[in-house]
């Protein structure tokens, strides 16, 4: 406790020998000051200056740990989302023409001035968000300079670093409140760097740093409307997000609200990136450093006061160790200090708001209504303000509450595990997969389960480190996309061919969308005329051997389980075959397929991966004229052509057989003492559903890309010519590529790419058909956050390399692992 004032103010002698903190206030004058200089009254910031039309409703900004009002500001409308939009959109017209060296310049110079203006930066961020004044002053306002000076390098290198993609152009940037002006930087630093602008709108709480960075920026020199901010309420965000003339929206707080935006953006044409909340694991070995344990639990958890996406608020310990560890757990939380914001000498301040507090008092209580253990430090708790006490619940199961849902606050729950195989399933047990942390001194062990953990960042024998040079964001329901590193880069750019989609889908029935099975092409023998074949022996003519045309999955060809065919017709009208009409069931059993592959093709030497497609080139060529004909009668072009196509769908193999061992990943260039280590992984099982333009090359152009990097694939060929990516059944099974790896189901393209797109266990969804379509999957996909790549519509020229090849497609089908490695066992640093 701090000791006393007033009368009762111990000596120095007392002090000594009691060792108890005293206060130590930071003082809050300056940033007063900057209030009251604006009257304790905000505006937007659009355009350079300050904008406060009438009319609108105001919203009073107050200090957690007190409850003084600090400010009001204003509540936007529509009105203000079109003015602000305009205005971002007319600078960028001229930012985005700049050259490279001057916009460097420009965040180069905001870096600058965000340093001369650093503790009133820290101290507005603690009055605004409860935060102890430890931890903006000494991490987050840091790494928002670290980021402009990062990214400023980023600007520079733009036209070498990222050649063949261009910046998007408008950018509606929502951050949450529990790191207002760090997470606000993730997002503005490389849109600014690859040439967009933006328009940001902060969190309800917490909007005070928001509004000073903008000023901060204009007396930096950056041109009037290329980072503006408006203040509104959540459906103020969504009015700002649908804008038609914004064209990215990149979002951080939670999958509730990750779920409404994807939904609301669905088939307009926007880029969207995702950073959503988190239930990470904490996991602790046997041959851990226990002390160091305990202080990185501190970190995990309590940093914030646990309002932290990526807090480590699963403790997974080894049974043998796990009694001792929760002893020492217990003393150390004895020790933590909560109390005013702005006390130097706290570890926890205060809640955001009184209703965060309510909800992190139900979690508490029902845990402890299950009978749960719930140990809380002792101690009073300041009367003023939204503070609570580091709390740890012991004694739950997978099944409860506390240990399923994100609680968001400084409440840890402890679980046991006895093998390194349960303590990865137990860490994976969970829909988030945002970060995660392994404690073992044992590296081999350590790297194991780190390369086991499906979450975007894990940390050995450390938790929530972050830096500029390396990518942050999630797995699963924790969202996609990336904030920070190279990575993030290409959340703000589009490859330099395409232009921004405009579609215009209109309505769809989310309910009713491509339900139909079979109507739209039913088989009724006898209403087309059938081409029949024959073979010519001697002098007579006989009917060839009928071929069945099966649906592939698991490596063998199977029937389909309605039962049903439908005709596929040649250019004249002539039916040509019959293929297996697919349904919801079929489905079903080719993603059980596919997760059967997908571990053991995934672990596969890139080498071997890389031998297998090169052995599917070579088999192609060998029925080379084979399939030509085919196309050529299919669609009616010229056997030229036609050749033409294999050719090149030969070639695509041989590039992205290159790729199976050139794209694993590279060591990022953090501030940490050790390695930073970027893993580009698997997306997992990928569902692809194929146009209909360039039949064949168009298949193999979207499922080689996703297999040599590992993700097994349920493949809908194109809808109206399926034959030819139906003759590489052969293929496959003449080039040793393991069954379930690649999966074929022919049918209807929409019917079949709901069922995909709504199966809880397909990681990611490419389709490539209608703007209908295309606006479904996007909806769709929301139910579970899957990554959803769609064409709204739009035709490629597929024999284009760029647009039928390239780093978009390598993109898709990788998610980025930073996995933090440090050192220190003979240097300190």
């Amino acid at each position: 406790m701090a000791a006393s004032t007033g009368a009762d103010k111990p000596t120095v002698r007392e002090i000594f020998t009691s060792m108890q903190y005293g206060p130590a206030p930071e003082a809050a004058n300056i940033a007063q000051a900057w209030l009251d200089s604006h009257e304790r009254s905000f505006g937007h910031f659009v355009g350079g200056k300050w904008i406060k039309p009438d009319g609108r409703q105001t919203y009073a900004t107050k200090n957690p740990a007190t409850g003084e009002t600090l400010a009001t500001t204003i509540q936007g409308n529509e009105e203000d989302v079109e003015f602000a939009v305009s205005t971002a959109r007319k600078a960028f017209e001229s930012w985005s023409k700049l050259p490279c060296h001057v916009r460097a310049r420009y965040l180069y110079s905001i870096a600058r001035t965000i340093q001369k203006h650093q503790r009133l930066l820290s101290v507005v961020e603690s009055m605004d968000n409860g935060k102890p004044i430890r931890e903006s002053r000494d991490c987050d306002v840091p790494l928002v300079v670290r980021h402009f000076y990062h990214h400023a390098g980023w600007a520079q290198l733009r036209d070498t670093e990222m050649n063949g993609w261009k910046p998007l152009g408008v950018v509606a940037a929502i951050v949450p409140w529990n790191f207002p002006l760090m997470l606000l930087t993730w997002k503005i630093c490389p849109a600014l760097a690859m040439g967009n602008t933006v328009v940001l709108k902060p969190a309800t709480y917490t909007r005070l740093t928001a509004l000073l960075l903008a000023e901060i920026c204009t007396e930096a020199g950056l041109p009037p409307g290329v980072f503006n901010v408006v203040t509104g309420n959540g459906a103020f965000g969504e009015k700002l997000a649908v804008h038609p003339d914004v064209d990215k929206v990149a979002f951080t707080g939670s999958t509730e609200v990750g779920r409404i935006l994807r939904r609301a953006t669905a088939g307009s044409g926007k880029k969207l990136s995702l950073e959503l909340g988190g239930k990470s694991p904490f996991i602790v070995f046997d041959t851990a450093d226990l002390d160091s344990a305990v202080e990185g639990v501190v970190d995990a958890i309590w940093f914030n006061q646990g309002q932290v996406c990526s807090a480590g608020s699963r403790l997974l310990m080894q049974e043998s160790i796990a009694e001792d560890l929760i002893r020492r757990l217990k003393q150390r939380m004895t020790h933590l200090r909560v109390g005013d914001s702005l006390d130097k000498t706290i570890d926890m301040g205060a809640l955001v708001d009184e209703s965060q507090m309510k909800t992190i008092t139900e979690f508490v209580e029902e845990a402890r209504s299950e009978r749960a253990e719930v140990f809380q430090t002792p101690g009073p708790l300041p009367k003023k303000g939204f503070f609570y006490p580091p709390t740890l619940i012991t004694g739950v199961d997978t099944t409860s509450r506390c240990v399923r849902e994100e609680i968001f606050g400084p409440v840890l729950v402890a679980m046991t595990f006895r093998t390194a195989k349960e303590a990865i399933a137990l860490g994976n047990n969970t829909p988030y997969g945002l970060a995660a942390s392994v404690w073992t001194e044992n590296l081999p062990l350590a790297l194991e389960v780190a390369l086991s953990m499906k979450a975007g960042t894990v940390w050995i024998n450390g938790h929530n480190m972050f830096d500029a040079a390396a990518g942050f964001g999630g797995y699963k329901e924790s969202g996609y996309g990336r904030d920070g590193g190279k990575e993030g880069l290409f959340e703000y750019v589009r490859p330099s061919w395409e232009d921004r989609p405009r579609p215009n889908p209109g309505d769809v029935n989310y309910k009713t969308f491509a339900v139909t099975y079979g109507a739209d092409l039913p088989p009724i023998p006898g209403q087309k005329q059938v081409n029949l074949s024959v073979i010519q022996i001697q002098d007579s003519e006989i009917p060839s051997v009928d071929r069945t045309f099966k649906l592939y999955y698991g490596g063998a060809q199977k029937r389909p389980d309605g039962m049903y065919s439908r005709p596929i017709y040649n250019s004249d009208g002539v039916v040509v075959a019959y293929v297996s009409d697919s349904n919801r069931k079929d489905v079903r059993n080719a993603v059980e397929a596919a997760h059967k592959a997908a571990p053991g093709w995934g672990k596969r030497a890139a080498h071997n991966r890389a031998q297998i497609v090169y052995y599917m080139a070579e088999n192609l060529e060998l029925r080379r004229n084979e399939v030509a004909q085919r196309l050529s009668t299919l669609n009616g072009q010229s056997i030229e052509k036609s050749q033409q196509e294999v050719d090149l769908s030969i070639q695509r193999l041989f590039y992205w057989g290159a790729y199976c061992d050139k794209y694993g990943g590279s060591v990022q260039e953090t501030l940490l003492y050790g390695a930073t280590v970027l893993i580009r992984e698997p997306v997992g099982v990928v569902g692809i559903a194929c146009p209909d333009e360039s039949p064949l090359l168009s298949f193999v152009s979207l499922f080689a890309p996703a297999i040599v990097r590992g993700n097994a694939v349920v493949v809908i060929p194109s809808e109206k010519f399926p034959l030819p990516a139906l003759d590489f059944y052969q293929v496959f099974d003449t080039s040793d590529l393991p069954g379930g790896v690649v999966n074929i189901l022919t049918g209807g393209r929409d019917h079949l790419a709901k069922y995909l797109v709504e199966h809880q266990d397909v990681q990611a969804m490419w389709y490539f058909g209608s703007e209908q379509g295309s606006k479904f999957v996007e909806w769709s996909s929301a139910e579970n956050c899957k990554r959803a790549w769609v064409n709204y519509g739009l035709t490629r020229v597929w024999e284009d390399t760029q647009q039928g090849s390239g780093e978009e497609f390598l993109y898709h089908a990788t998610q980025c692992k930073n996995i933090w490695i440090p050192m220190g066992e003979i240097f300190a640093n």
